[in-house]
Parts: C-alpha cells; sequence; structure tokens
C-alpha cells in the first residue's frame, strides 16, 4: 500500500489499490540498498536470518528486497489482488490476510516488523502496540516511505501542480511526522522512535513515470477518465524537462526506527 492518506478519513483510499495491483507492481520504485544497510544499523541487527514482518506488503515490493538480503519474510497484506499479486510473484513467500492494528502472530516471535508505504493506513494507538508485541526484547519496528524528494526543483513543482488539481493530495502526510506520532500515544516504557532521511534518484522512460503516478490512491480514486487530462498535462511537462524520455525521478526514502525495549 501507499500514498501518505489516513484511512479513518478516507476508507475508498485505503480500498483503491485492488482497481490498479498489476500497474502499482510494475511501475512503483524500488528501495535503494542503503536504506536496508541503514535498518540493520539503526535497529541493531542483520537482515541476514532475521525473522520479519512486512506489514501491508502489498505486491511485495519491499518483502522480495528483505528476503534477498537473507531475511526469513512473512507478508500481511488485507487487499485480495495485491495479495493475489504477491502470492504469484513470491510463492514461498507465506502471507497472512490481515492487518497492521491486529496482527496473527505470538508475542515476542519476529526480530523486525516493517512497514513500507502503509504505516499510515493503520491506527496508531493500535499498531504500535501490535508491533512491540510481537517483537523479541531487542527488536524493533521500522517505517519507511517514499516520497517525491522535495528539494528537487522540478519534483516540487509537479508536487504543487498536483495538489492544486487534486483536492486533498498529500493533505495527511505522516512520513516526516511518524516519530512524534508514536512518542505522543503515552506507551509505557516509552520508546525513543529516530527518524533517518535518504536520497536516492532512478532514470525511467516518462510512461512509466506517468504510470507510477496513476497508481497513486489519488488517481485509483478517480477513475481513467478524470485523471487522464492529469496525466496528459505532467506528459507535456515532462517532455519539456526531459526532450529524450527518461525521467530523473529523485525521492527522499523517511524512515523511522523503534526499538523495542
Amino acid at each position: 500500500m501507499t500514498d501518505d492518506t489516513h484511512p479513518a478519513a478516507h476508507p475508498d483510499f485505503a480500498l483503491s489499490f485492488d482497481t490498479v495491483a498489476d500497474q502499482y507492481a510494475s511501475a512503483r520504485p524500488s528501495y535503494p540498498p542503503q536504506l536496508f544497510d541503514t535498518v540493520e544499523s539503526a535497529a541493531d541487527l542483520r537482515l541476514d536470518g532475521s525473522r520479519v514482518v512486512d506489514v501491508g506488503a502489498g505486491t511485495g515490493i519491499a518483502t522480495a528486497l528483505l528476503r534477498a538480503r537473507g531475511a526469513h519474510v512473512i507478508a500481511v497484506e488485507p487487499g485480495p489482488g495485491m495479495g493475489a499479486r504477491l502470492r504469484h510473484s513470491l510463492p514461498d513467500v507465506p502471507l497472512l490476510r490481515a492487518i497492521g492494528d491486529a496482527l496473527p502472530l505470538a508475542d515476542g516471535s519476529v526480530d523486525l516488523v516493517t512497514y513500507a508505504q502503509s504505516w499510515h493506513w493503520t491506527d496508531p494507538s493500535h499498531s504500535v502496540p501490535e508491533a512491540l508485541r510481537v517483537l523479541r526484547p531487542g527488536g524493533a519496528l521500522a517505517l519507511w516511505w517514499n516520497v517525491p524528494d522535495p528539494d528537487v526543483e522540478w519534483i516540487a513543482a509537479q508536487e504543487a501542480r498536483l495538489q492544486k488539481r487534486l483536492p486533498g493530495y498529500h493533505r495527511h502526510g505522516v512520513s516526516g511526522d511518524a516519530p512524534g506520532m508514536i512518542a505522543s500515544l503515552g506507551l509505557t516504557p516509552a520508546p525513543e522512535p529516530v527518524l533517518h532521511r535518504l536520497h536516492w534518484i532512478r532514470r525511467i522512460p516518462v510512461d512509466l513515470h506517468l504510470a507510477h503516478l496513476g497508481s497513486r490512491s489519488y488517481f485509483a480514486v478517480m477513475g481513467p477518465e478524470k485523471s487522464a487530462p492529469v496525466l496528459a498535462d505532467e506528459r507535456a511537462e515532462l517532455l519539456r524537462l526531459f526532450p529524450d524520455g527518461i525521467v530523473e525521478d529523485a525521492y527522499a526514502v523517511d524512515l523511522t526506527v523503534v526499538r523495542r525495549p
């Protein structure tokens, strides 16, 4: 799952991804190796051999990368369409149809709980205690989001255009606010969340960038008829900026890591 929106306010957004599962799988960006290096360092563990639960796993983008690092991964995904796509691409990964607010796992049974682009769809007052419950002492909860890099001029301009044309666009963004949200829960003992920001670029064709935009919940909810004019205008602007048709897609990865005492 993805997009910085809270399901309590927008249940239609939370359910939108099943309609674009294949597009999501083919167009969504991956994650840079330094993300997983940072997770290992901040969590003080090696992914190789660790027991990891990837919650809101979607089509399995992060799940596959965690497994490639040697982790023993269980995927948790409530959406039937997204889950079917994950099972097709990762048939050997255990898949649980569940949500982060109520994990069907034993106390202290895993080393790491991850949320890639998905924690904002949970109720933090439930999902954080649930993650801490299933973690072993010293285990860690890691939340991360790929977000358009606000420090890159053309990205910032595109985001401003989309915000103007799409009401509520990223209005509920939480990627940089996650540490404060967790600290405000009043848990005992109090967790100490730490925020890291990484930067990376992928060079992709214009059509792939547009497919990525179209897989966001805002566009999925609008439907193709309403989203087509917006994407057409973005195509024209991108071809003006990148006349060779290759976009330098710039991302910041906001990562929050919380250790269980």
